[in-house]
């Protein structure tokens, strides 16, 4: 059985199925580019909030104190059920405490000092994480992502069996289109291992959200948490009778004492000020790709156990290494410099993979002058609005709308690139065709 279609409606169709087709690449170049500027994502930080207090450390005592102020400054607030301490590490020098409320920094005496604000690297981390979409969507969306730009990468590799031993072949003297197909070629091959890293890592981190809700609905009766106990750690029963506010200090003493290798950054309390709160401790592992492992105690203190993330299953250590492999966050700056060049190799990549497939079409007779013009539009719009966000982020403060003016921005690029390229047609049209532009 055939189809009866018109030659008009079949070329609509193909050209709604290459505009398709660009929309994927332009979620890719997006990905690519954002997750290149989050790799300095304390940096931004930094840069965003300059007057924050800053330390290399901070007495176990301070961090009990500056608990106790920020609860109390939540008096008469529904309590919130997790607080979490951020210690100073060498990226990020600062004490923040975050509750169900508020966040803010607290100095070196654990008084607060003030609100944390860094809306803008938030954003940024969301734009890449998940595309500004609600989490399960948008990360899924991003895994999806991320095994494509796998499968670009192998089936790259599969399609130019010349590749490796043409690695620094460069032509640019042979055109433009020559030059471009060379410098993707390239950079292909010299991000390889980078980009297969950063492509599996993406993916698993994306795709963790659906496995682990279909794992939760499958085998727990819905309950995430007890989903993931088996690789995080599961917590104790609760019980919200009223108790005094947990005591952090012999927990870290404890750690100081029982794991002096390590070095804690990050204190969580559960239900604090409840009878069934507990804390966890995340620390770092020296020489170790693994973000951390979850130190559990009580509320009095007392050691309960470890998660497994430094020495359980190679599960657990495979899904603790996967966030450090693909941020970039080990090794400090000499690895982030390293991941910013890879990723801008990545990013030029991704685009002129584009603008190669489009020069193909042109070479076949089939010109999209639009598509070009509209991909053009994305590649600086791109780039542009993080600029913009930035921009309003000083000017407006940190409740700037940085998703609308993000998207507008690019949508505007877009816009201008497309109708530079109506007129230059138009003018093409008036010039050879005078009588026809009547």
């Amino acid at each position: 059985m055939t189809l009866a279609l018109s030659k008009d409606t079949v070329r609509k169709a193909i050209s709604a199925h290459s505009a398709l087709g660009l929309i994927c690449c332009a979620l890719l170049y997006l990905i690519c580019a954002t997750g290149t500027a989050i790799v300095l994502y304390e940096e931004w930080q930094r840069f965003e909030q300059r007057d924050a207090p800053e330390m290399t450390a901070i007495a176990p005592a301070s961090i009990q104190r500056g608990i106790e102020n920020v609860i109390a400054s939540e008096s008469g607030k529904p309590a919130t059920t997790h607080l979490y301490v951020h210690l100073p590490t060498d990226a990020l020098p600062r004490t923040t405490i975050t509750t169900d409320t508020q966040a803010v920094h607290i100095d070196e005496q654990g008084r607060i000092a003030r609100p944390e604000e860094n809306a803008w690297a938030e954003f940024l981390l969301a734009l890449h994480y998940r595309l500004n979409l609600p989490a399960v969507v948008g990360m899924s969306l991003v895994g999806l992502f991320g095994a494509m730009l796998t499968a670009l990468t192998i089936s790259g590799i599969a399609a130019h069996p010349r590749i490796f031993r043409d690695a620094f072949r460069l032509r640019a003297r042979r055109g433009d289109d020559v030059a471009t197909l060379d410098w993707h070629n390239r950079l292909a091959v010299w991000t390889i291992p980078f980009a297969l890293a950063i492509a599996l890592t993406g993916t698993m981190i994306g795709l963790f959200y659906i496995s682990g809700s279909s794992l939760a609905a499958s085998a727990y009766g819905g309950d995430s948490e007890a989903a993931l106990a088996p690789v995080f750690g599961g917590e104790p029963e609760g019980n919200a009778s009223p108790a005094p506010i947990p005591d952090v200090v012999p927990a870290l003493a404890y750690m100081q004492r029982e794991y002096p290798e390590t070095r804690p950054y990050y204190v969580i309390l559960h239900d604090p000020g409840t009878a069934g709160q507990h804390m966890q401790i995340v620390a770092e592992h020296p020489r170790r790709l693994i973000f951390g492992e979850y130190y559990a105690f009580s509320g009095q203190g007392e050691f309960r156990g470890a998660a497994g993330m430094a020495d359980g299953t190679v599960g657990q250590q495979l899904a603790a290494s996967t966030y450090n492999l693909h941020f970039g966050n080990y090794g400090g700056l000499p690895v982030k410099i390293a991941y910013i060049v890879f990723g801008l190799a990545m990013t030029v990549v991704v685009a002129t993979g584009t603008f190669i497939w489009l020069d193909k079409r042109e070479r076949a007779g089939k010109p999209s002058p639009y598509l070009r013009a509209g991909w053009w539009g994305l590649v600086v719009g791109v780039p542009a609005g993080m600029a913009t966000t930035l921009l309003a982020r000083f000017a407006i403060g940190n409740d700037a709308p940085f998703v609308g003016i993000f998207w507008t921005v690019c949508l505007l690029t877009i816009a201008l690139w497309l109708l530079r390229s109506r007129q230059a047609r138009t003018t093409i049209v008036t010039t050879t065709h005078p009588i026809l532009a009547e």
